[in-house]
This record gives structure tokens, C-alpha cells and sequence, in this order.
């Protein structure tokens, strides 16, 4: 009897010690945090969250300073972000985050109510441009520096959502704005047209391809702890970009689903101009850090004041 009971209780022991194995090895496959942003930035996210896996719970910020606490305090695992915002974290943190990939182009574009004739960047010379604060302004002030214009830059509208909604009512003659407002805004009022397209501008003075606004970080320490999961990310997050490409309607209509952006018509019309991709490597590396060059020599606050060390770039193996 006293046996049978060993046994028992030896069974019983075997038993709770294998619930706690499982219950560890399933706090090891915890989902992956990822956060990304509405707008373009987050558009390469959208397929991810349209499949719903287990694997992942994502967050839909408005405010990419949300997004920045949330990878300081741990609560982030990977996050999509502008691509100064990425840098000045970096040097915020003492290099605890790393950007993983590139995944969006320059998305500015010059817009014009027809009042004034622009042909060329020459064509702004003595003209007053209404530009968003921050980025866009510092990426416009940098190409009119490298074509030597003199140019006067209003931030009177902050916001590129404020700016939209002046450029829409007819406030503004010469606006930079971002996809998807441009399209915002012209649907809203058909005389404007877009009179430039700033990345295009951009390549003709600047190392072609460096117009890198929007970019995929991680934290460092996530990289080091997790390197299947974080290969594995990257596999599906390169096939939900390419999703944008392959069927530009059902990428909207996910775009729409996961609060990326509101109407999925609107997102359909300015996929093709939002330049989103998918740059990993060496390749991330050369195209972001001429990138950055220039903004520290444009705006050095604007990465943080300084370049980032070469373990900025996470670069799998």
C-alpha cells in the first residue's frame, strides 16, 4: 500500500514539474510587442495585423513620442518610426535600441493652388512654402541649401493634418505635405496639383535613394535575447510590405482595418506615391547613415546630435 502511495505521489510530483517545464517554455514564446505608427510609417504594417497571428500583439499609436516610451521602458519589443526619431533615441539610450530595416522613402511632395507657376525647386526662389514643423521642414530646408534658394520656410501650421486642412480650404498657395494628405487634400479641393515631387528632387543632389523617412528599430536587448523570433519577424513583415504592392486594394482595405489610416479608398489612391519598402543590411546601413549626415549638418537636435555608432545597425547573419 505504502509503495502504490509512493508511487502516486511520485506520479503527482512528475506531473506539476512538467506543468511548470510547459508553463516556462510558454513564457519564453511570449508575443512579440510591436508598435508602429498611423500613416504611411505604418502602411508596410498592415498585413501583419490583417493575419492575426499569435505570434504578435500590436499597438496603434498616433504619437511616435508614445511609441519612443514604450521601447525605453521595456514595454516595446519592435516598433516602426521616423527615421531621426530612431537616431536620437539611440543616442537618448545609450545605443538600446538598433534599427532593423527601412521602410519608407521620402514620402514629401510640393503643392501648388495654381496661383503660382513651379516647374522646378528654381521656380521657389524669394517664394514663401508652408512646410510642417520638424522633419519636413529640416528635409525641404536641406534641398533648398543644396540648390542654393533662398527660400522662406512658414511653420505656422505644425501639423502636417493642420496644414492639410489650410491647404484644402484654400489658405495656402505652396505647401510640402506627405502622402496620404496630398491626396487628402486634393480630394478635398481639386484646383490644387502636386508641382514637385521632393523625392525625385532630392535624388539629383543628394546619393540617390538616401530620402529614408520612416524605418523599423528594435531593442537591443530583444535582438540579443530572441534572434529566431527576430528573424522571423523580419520574414513576415518583408511579406506584409510586399502585400502593398501585389494586391494595393486589399493592403487598403487591412490599412483601414488596423486604424492605420481611415478610408481605405484614400489609402488605395496614394500607395503608389508613399514609396514604402523593405531595406535591410548593408544596403539600410549606406542609405540611412547618408541620410543622417545630412540632417545632423540641416538639424543636429533632430538625431539626437550626433551619429549613431555602427551597432545602430542591427544586421542579422
Amino acid at each position: 500500500m505504502k509503495k502504490k502511495q509512493l508511487i502516486i505521489s511520485f506520479a503527482l510530483l512528475l506531473c506539476l514539474c512538467m506543468s511548470m517545464l510547459s508553463a516556462a517554455a510558454f513564457a519564453d514564446e511570449a508575443p512579440v510587442r510591436v508598435y508602429t505608427l498611423n500613416g504611411t510609417t505604418g502602411f508596410g504594417m498592415a498585413g501583419m495585423i490583417g493575419e492575426g497571428k499569435s505570434d504578435y500583439v500590436f499597438t496603434v499609436e498616433t504619437d511616435p513620442s508614445v511609441v519612443t516610451a514604450a521601447l525605453v521602458s521595456g514595454e516595446c519589443d519592435i516598433a516602426a518610426l521616423p527615421t531621426n526619431a530612431a537616431a536620437a533615441l539611440y543616442n537618448k539610450t545609450e545605443g538600446k535600441v538598433q534599427v532593423l530595416a527601412l521602410n519608407t522613402r521620402g514620402v514629401l511632395y510640393l503643392v501648388s493652388d495654381g496661383s503660382e507657376t513651379v516647374e522646378s525647386l528654381a521656380d521657389l526662389a524669394g517664394k514663401t512654402v508652408y512646410a510642417p514643423a520638424q522633419n519636413p521642414s529640416f528635409i525641404f530646408s536641406a534641398l533648398c541649401k543644396a540648390n542654393e534658394l533662398d527660400v522662406t520656410i512658414d511653420n505656422s501650421y505644425a501639423q502636417p493634418a493642420e496644414l492639410n486642412a489650410a491647404v484644402a480650404a484654400g489658405k495656402v498657395a505652396l505647401a510640402v505635405l506627405p502622402e496620404p494628405m496630398v491626396t487628402v487634400a486634393r480630394s478635398q479641393n481639386p484646383d490644387l496639383t502636386v508641382a514637385l515631387d521632393l523625392t525625385a528632387e532630392w535624388d539629383k543632389v543628394m546619393e540617390p535613394g538616401s530620402l529614408v523617412q520612416g524605418c523599423v528599430v528594435v531593442r537591443r536587448a530583444f535582438a540579443e535575447e530572441q534572434p529566431e523570433a527576430l528573424a522571423q519577424f523580419l520574414t513576415d513583415y518583408e511579406a506584409s510590405v510586399n502585400l502593398l504592392t501585389e494586391d494595393v486594394q486589399a493592403a487598403a482595405e487591412q490599412i483601414e482595418a488596423a486604424g492605420i489610416f481611415a478610408k481605405a479608398a484614400v489609402a488605395a489612391k496614394a500607395i503608389p506615391n508613399c514609396n514604402v519598402c523593405f531595406v535591410t543590411g548593408e544596403d539600410m546601413q549606406r542609405e540611412l547613415g547618408a541620410f543622417l549626415e545630412i540632417m545632423l549638418d540641416t538639424a543636429p537636435q533632430s538625431v539626437g546630435g550626433a551619429l549613431p555608432g555602427d551597432d545602430f545597425y542591427c544586421v542579422l547573419k
